[in-house]
C-alpha cells in the first residue's frame, strides 16, 4: 500500500466509502446505518484514536509529552470489530468500548492523535482493515478521504452548524458527563481547531468529496443521501 493507495478489492460489488467530518454532524449514526443497509463492514477510526489515548492514560504516559506518546505508540494492541450492528474495540484483549467515551479521554484525544507516530500506527491498521473487507466497508473519521484511503470509491464530508452539532453532542452525553449546549459548543470549537490545525493528516474535506450539510436534515434523510451516492457508484461499474 505504497503512497497511501487504497488496496484493490476482488469482489466486484465491494465499495470503500469514506465519511469524514467533525463531531456532532451525525457521522457515526449515518455510517453505521449505511453500512448495515448496504451489507458493508464498518470502521470507526475515531474509536481507535480514543483507544490509543485510553491506553496512554492507563499506562501513565504523559499525553502532553509528544515524545513520550511517540515512544509508546507501537505498544498497545488494538482490535476493531467491523459489524455495524455491534461495533467493538479491544485494547490488549480488554473491551474498551465504554471507557474510551469518557470525558477524560475526549479531552486528551486530540493531543494524542496529533502525534505523527500514533497516526502512522493507526493509519496502517485502518488500511489493513479496509483491505480485508471483501464486501466493502464504510470508514468514518477525519482524514479518511484525504490521507487514509485517498482512492476510496465514495467520499462524503458531513458538516452542520455549530449550534446543531452542540445540541446533538449534548444529547449524547449522560449523567456526570452531561454538559450544557454552550459548554459543548465551546469544546467542539476547540476540538475543531486542534484537529484542523495539526500538521499530520488534519481534518479536511477531500477535493473530490461530496459535502452534505446535515443541519436541517433528519438522520434518515442523510442516510438516504449517502446510500444513493453509493448505489450510483455501484451501478456505474
Amino acid at each position: 500500500m505504497e503512497n497511501g493507495a487504497t488496496p484493490a478489492r476482488t469482489a466486484p460489488a465491494a465499495v470503500i466509502v469514506a465519511i469524514d467530518g467533525p463531531s456532532g454532524t451525525g457521522k457515526s449514526s449515518t455510517s453505521k446505518a449505511v453500512a448495515a443497509q448496504l451489507g458493508l463492514d464498518y470502521l470507526d477510526t475515531g474509536a481507535q484514536y480514543r483507544a490509543m489515548t485510553w491506553w496512554m492514560i492507563n499506562n501513565g504516559v504523559d499525553v502532553s509529552d509528544a515524545a513520550a506518546v511517540a515512544t509508546a505508540a507501537g505498544k498497545p494492541v488494538l482490535v476493531s470489530g467491523t459489524d455495524p450492528a455491534a461495533p467493538a474495540i479491544t485494547v490488549d484483549g480488554a473491551d474498551a468500548s465504554g471507557p474510551i467515551r469518557t470525558q477524560a479521554v475526549t479531552s486528551k484525544v486530540s493531543a494524542v492523535s496529533a502525534v505523527p507516530e500514533v497516526r502512522t500506527v493507526v493509519t496502517g491498521l485502518q488500511r489493513s482493515i479496509a483491505a480485508a473487507a471483501e464486501k466493502g466497508i464504510v470508514v468514518e473519521g477525519r482524514d479518511i478521504g484525504t490521507t487514509v484511503l485517498p482512492d476510496a470509491d465514495v467520499k462524503i464530508f458531513l458538516t452542520a452548524s455549530p449550534e446543531a452539532r452542540a445540541a446533538r453532542r449534548s444529547g449524547e452525553l449522560k449523567g456526570k458527563e452531561a454538559t450544557d449546549v454552550a459548554a459543548t459548543k465551546d469544546a467542539l470549537a476547540k476540538r475543531d481547531a486542534a484537529d484542523s490545525g495539526r500538521k499530520t493528516s488534519p481534518l479536511a474535506k477531500a477535493d473530490d468529496a461530496v459535502e452534505v450539510d446535515t443541519t436541517d436534515l433528519t438522520l434518515q434523510q442523510v442516510i438516504e443521501c449517502v446510500v444513493t451516492l453509493v448505489e450510483e457508484k455501484r451501478a456505474a461499474r
